[in-house]
């Protein structure tokens, strides 16, 4: 029998029948990957699915003005952005990328592409950055260009959805109370076409962070006509459990200063 996925949403505040409906389309785009076998080791449920076609969308965000005009990037940790971390380092891109979970007290890696003690591949994977970045603050981060966030499913109106765990969101508020985002800074998601969803689709709430550009490997979309707004800069502690706040050491140390 397979092992069932991770409810990673199983510490998320918010009402229950938005918090259900969110799992639902999770589960529906989880299992359209998996039934066209696009969805790479260890398989989609439970993830930020790293696809078939994640190199090609990849090389295609790559060919945008936005990526030729950022210096600074800052991305998640998921197998399904290695490609563009890569395409990152060996464009001499400066990548802030986030500890999975945020589980430690400096929760960034900050990778410099003049100072790598590995290939860019090797160093934008987990295990790689361990060696070639140093972990960071955002008090040690500086303004940044563009945020590659990972997906789930993604709408053409650019409205967003993660695996339930928040991280992106929190990542988003963190860096924009520091300053390091603005209204002005670009937000991008690379994703495979089957987790692409009509304008209206994905549910969202206050918290969740849009993107411009959704971008596959066969074309890129532009939702910043139809997107919705941001969130406010800062955290909105009202949507955070207890049980949240506690497993985020820089969280934690946040609320006791308040």
């Amino acid at each position: 029998m397979p092992r069932r996925a991770p409810r990673h949403d199983r510490d998320a505040g918010g009402p229950a029948d938005l918090l259900a409906a969110k799992a639902a389309l999770r589960e529906e785009v989880w299992a359209a990957l998996s039934a066209a076998r696009v969805a790479r080791f260890p398989g989609a449920a439970g993830r930020i699915s790293n696809f078939v076609g994640a190199e090609a969308a990849a090389g295609r965000l790559r060919s945008t003005a936005c990526w030729s005009a950022a210096g600074t990037v800052k991305a998640n940790p998921d197998s399904a952005q290695l490609p563009v971390r890569q395409r990152a380092l060996e464009d001499g891109k400066v990548v802030y990328m986030a500890v999975p979970r945020l589980a430690e007290p400096e929760p960034f890696f900050l990778l410099d592409p003049d100072h790598l003690a590995d290939k860019p591949r090797t160093a934008a994977s987990i295990s790689g950055a361990s060696r070639s970045a140093r972990r960071v603050t955002v008090a040690d981060l500086a303004p940044v260009d563009l945020v590659v966030t990972g997906c789930v499913a993604v709408g053409e109106d650019g409205a967003r959805l993660g695996k339930g765990g928040g991280f992106a969101d929190l990542e988003f508020a963190l860096a924009g109370a520091a300053g390091l985002i603005g209204e002005d800074t670009v937000v991008v998601t690379t994703v495979h076409e089957l987790q692409v969803r009509p304008a209206g689709v994905i549910p969202t709430t206050g918290h969740d962070v849009p993107v411009d550009f959704v971008v596959t490997p066969d074309r890129v979309i532009d939702c910043r006509d139809r997107r919705g707004p941001r969130p406010a800069a800062g955290i909105r502690w009202a949507d955070l459990t207890d049980e949240k706040i506690e497993s985020i050491p820089l969280l934690r140390a946040l609320r006791e200063q308040i």
